[in-house]
């Protein structure tokens, strides 16, 4: 059957290929998930909270940044 063309396929045979093609998708969206590590992603989390750098008062806006380097 993987030779022949859809508009080549008996109704059975098409019948049969979708129901395949269904149970190969359903197979995949139903595999097990592993199961979160909690305390990794908060130690993940911690992290980047930790290292999150925030710009100094005054200075310009990313925005400002790029209408200044566009400008040039």
């Amino acid at each position: 059957m993987a030779d022949k063309q859809v508009a080549d396929l008996t109704l059975e045979e098409l019948k049969g290929l979708i129901a395949q093609v269904v149970d190969q998708r359903l197979r995949h969206e139903q595999q097990p998930q592993r199961p979160v590590d909690k305390e990794a992603l908060k130690k993940t989390l911690e992290s980047i909270d930790s290292h999150m750098w925030t710009p100094p008062p005054g200075a310009p806006s990313t925005l400002e940044m790029l209408r200044e380097d566009r400008g040039r």
